[in-house]
């Protein structure tokens, strides 16, 4: 029985709980000892991504030492996993310790499928789904194939959800683009980051999705706060919600995600 320590990150612990406790839900289902650990605190990335990296070394040192006692570190977001694997030797001096800690570390999808090998997730889904694919989670965690790229076409988090009942991709004119948010981008590029999650939002409109979902809570954050301002917005889930067996809320309320509990 794998043990998992279970990484939650800031803004899924303040505003969508139920992300966390669906993705406690998924690793239990398949049979991992999942424990989370209170101390637990900010990944540092939104200190780095500002330039703070000063400021982001503490966070970083203590997120190894919580961390040290699990076999697997698991959470439900590529760009806090993609800030400890590719940015933390930035930040830190190399060490047994420091590598460990990146080697365990996964994003929820990609654990499934590359350490627990599974091949089927139970339950049913009938709805048309548009997948957002996180920058992060795309070019640094290699979760799925680049359009810009050559070789074998895979993605992770489609590989699962794929294999529920009932469940259609929305398939969009530009799989791959960004959403806008990139995190303080989102306040420091207000503007262009808006236009960036509209021109998101148009494409998911055009190819019909019903319910749209991502691997990074941060990404619909931002789409979501430009949805709910449509005169229809679309449900928002995340992709560890839809593997729990979380159905979407259809109103326009803008905690759609969590009033599914």
């Amino acid at each position: 029985m794998p043990r998992v320590g279970l990484f939650i990150p800031c803004y899924i612990d303040q505003f969508y709980p139920d992300v966390g406790l669906a993705t406690l839900e998924v690793l239990e289902r398949f049979g991992c000892d999942v424990e989370f650990p209170t101390a637990q605190t900010c990944c540092g990335q939104p200190m780095a991504n500002t330039g703070c990296t000063t400021e982001a070394v503490p966070l970083a040192e203590r997120m190894i030492e919580i961390f040290a006692p699990y076999e697997f570190v698991v959470a439900p977001s590529g760009s806090c996993v993609a800030m400890v694997r590719e940015h933390y030797t930035d930040l830190l001096p190399l060490s047994n310790s420091l590598q460990e800690f990146q080697a365990k570390t996964f994003e929820l999808c990609e654990f499934l499928t590359d350490v627990l090998k599974i091949k089927k997730i139970e339950g049913s889904f009938p709805y048309k789904v548009g997948l957002h694919q996180s920058c992060h989670g795309l070019r640094e965690l290699r979760l799925a194939r680049s359009s810009e790229t050559v070789g074998d076409n895979f993605n992770k988090a489609r590989q699962l959800l794929e294999t529920m009942e009932g469940i259609s991709f929305a398939e969009l004119n530009r799989a791959d683009e960004c959403c806008g948010f990139g995190g303080t981008f989102a306040v420091h590029e207000e503007a262009v980051s808006c236009m960036m999650g509209n021109d998101r939002l148009a494409d998911h409109a055009s190819a019909g999705t019903e319910v749209l979902t991502a691997g990074d809570m941060s990404c619909l954050m931002h789409l979501d706060g430009l949805n709910q301002r449509k005169p229809k917005p679309l449900p928002v889930l995340h992709v560890a919600q839809i593997l729990a067996g979380r159905q979407p809320v259809t109103s326009a309320s803008t905690t759609s995600s969590e009033e599914s509990v």
